[in-house]
């Protein structure tokens, strides 16, 4: 199966100048959990709902005038269209990542997450979950 099958193809993208409010309003209109941030057609960031909680909230900055710029994840790991499945996971499980955006000659075409190929691919949960959960005595 290949991350073109499985991908969600309608991508909320947002510009880096938008403030960590504009992200939480967005988040709630759409129901989803990640934006690509976008600067001339080009994948430049990504932000989570994770990065709100530890860059934003965590840190008592204000969400009004904190911009996405600086809460971004900007180490972009993406991922081609035409790629398996099996490397996904491989990629998300390596960079600890759930989710990745799908490129396809240097545009964004997708995002695909970890529920995503759960869903379509219910087989690969075991490598998330094993990846993701580690007994307490390791910390």
């Amino acid at each position: 199966m290949l991350v073109k099958e499985v991908m969600t193809k309608n991508v909320i993208t947002i510009k880096k100048n938008q403030s960590v409010l504009d992200v939480a309003n967005i988040y709630k209109k759409y129901k989803i959990g990640c934006l690509v941030v976008k600067e001339n057609g080009n994948c430049i960031g990504i932000v989570t709902e994770r990065d709100i909680i530890e860059r934003t909230i965590c840190e008592k900055k204000s969400p009004v005038n904190t911009k996405v710029e600086d809460i971004m994840s900007k180490k972009i790991i993406t991922i081609h269209s035409l790629e398996k499945l099996d490397y996904a996971v491989e990629l998300m499980i390596k960079n600890s990542i759930k989710k990745l955006p799908v490129v396809k000659e240097n545009e964004i075409v997708g995002i695909i997450t970890a529920t995503d190929i759960s869903r379509a691919r219910p087989d690969l949960s075991k490598r998330f979950i094993e990846s993701w959960v580690r007994p307490i005595w390791q910390d």
